[in-house]
């Protein structure tokens, strides 16, 4: 496939936290030949600091280790020896609460896949297709924090291709309710994750505490409207079930959602189809060409044929039809460590850069 061209700019020196693990490793891939972005750091665990990369990475994924990887020295997340004005964040929730406002607090922007703070009302919780608008709350954040940088979250990967889904919809015809079921992927657990007598030939109804509530709420902050530097939560209602299942990557959501005003099948399949991400999103090194694939076979989106359209990065979406409780339904898959973690994290970042946060 031709790669994409972008304006020739100085590479911007990166640091990724938590670096070893699952989804510290999908940042280095992703970073590998990124036109905009080169690592200088990695950090890692007390028992990794001090190692290569190498020795220090159990490395999962099907791609090889990039090569310029091999032989960083692995340092410690705290206390900071990183000389970047953007770090990527794979560190778990109770690190990231920790360690992601000391870099904040030393003017370094923070694009963070942990949990930790999105929640905060003045933390974006930002997703480029959705709500670019929202990277505005920052000021309001470095201002009341006294801080020199900030933190900006992508959300939980199991709702990113959910609300990607529901933004056309809200625009073209708003939202009453949305009822949603997830069969979420063993990734998602990170690594070594689900034991495989817990997993194979099961489903677990459950996922992580409040794993429901946050995705019946994140949706409602990306999709919200920004009221004099305040977020306005969207004014629907959301009903979730998390469920575990044996597969290695990419998240599936069956969708019921009841529209504010009516809409035909064909039209609101138009409104999907035809969805592009703002201007100003549209053209990043990580942005898909399509936002949606809407397919029309009966039994697609699956996450073993369809988790890497467009690179990983594309929402795919299927089995549109009328539901005879709410309007309509459908299934979406999206890539969770891709779209939904490290892949989100450097889009978010790439939109930072072309808003003038990051120089």
């Amino acid at each position: 496939m031709e790669k994409q061209k972008f304006p020739k700019r100085k590479r911007i020196p990166v640091a990724v936290l938590g670096a070893t693990g699952a989804v510290g490793q999908r940042f280095v891939s992703l970073l590998d030949n990124h036109p905009w972005f080169q690592v200088v750091a990695l950090t890692g665990s007390d028992r990794a600091v001090g190692q290569k990369y190498a020795d220090a990475c159990h490395w999962i994924l099907a791609n090889p280790m990039p090569e310029w990887a091999r032989d960083l020295t692995v340092v410690p997340t705290t206390p900071m020896k990183i000389d970047a004005p953007l770090v990527f964040s794979a560190l778990p929730a109770s690190a990231a609460r920790e360690a992601e406002p000391l870099y904040a607090q030393s003017g370094i922007a923070v694009c963070s896949n942990a949990s930790a703070f999105r929640r905060e009302p003045d933390v974006p919780l930002l997703l480029p297709e959705v709500n670019p608008e929202h990277t505005q709350i920052v000021l309001k954040q470095k201002q009341t924090r006294d801080w020199l940088g900030y933190i900006i979250t992508n959300p939980n990967c199991t709702i990113t291709g959910l609300t990607i889904t529901l933004k056309p919809l809200l625009e073209s015809f708003g939202l009453k309710r949305v009822f949603i079921v997830s069969m979420q992927a063993v990734s998602g657990a990170g690594y070594p994750g689900v034991s495989s007598v817990d997993i194979l030939g099961n489903v677990v109804p459950y996922i992580y505490e409040n794993e429901e509530g946050n995705m019946e709420w994140e949706p409602r902050k990306m999709l919200g409207t920004l009221q004099n530097e305040s977020l306005e939560l969207a004014n629907f209602d959301i009903s979730a079930h998390a469920n575990r299942v044996p597969v290695p990557e990419g998240h599936l959501v069956c969708l019921s959602v009841e529209l504010q005003q009516p809409g035909t099948l064909s039209e609101v399949a138009e409104a999907m189809r035809n969805f592009l991400a703002p201007a100003i999103s549209r053209d990043l090194p990580s942005a898909p060409k399509a936002v949606i694939h809407l397919r029309a076979e009966p039994d697609r989106p699956q996450p073993r044929l369809d988790i890497m359209a467009g690179n990983g990065m594309t929402t795919s979406v299927g089995r549109l039809r009328p539901d005879p409780i709410f309007d309509y339904k459908m299934v979406i898959l999206s890539h969770n460590t891709i779209r939904g973690a490290a892949g989100g994290s450097l889009y978010n970042a790439e939109l930072l850069v072309e808003q003038g946060f990051i120089p």
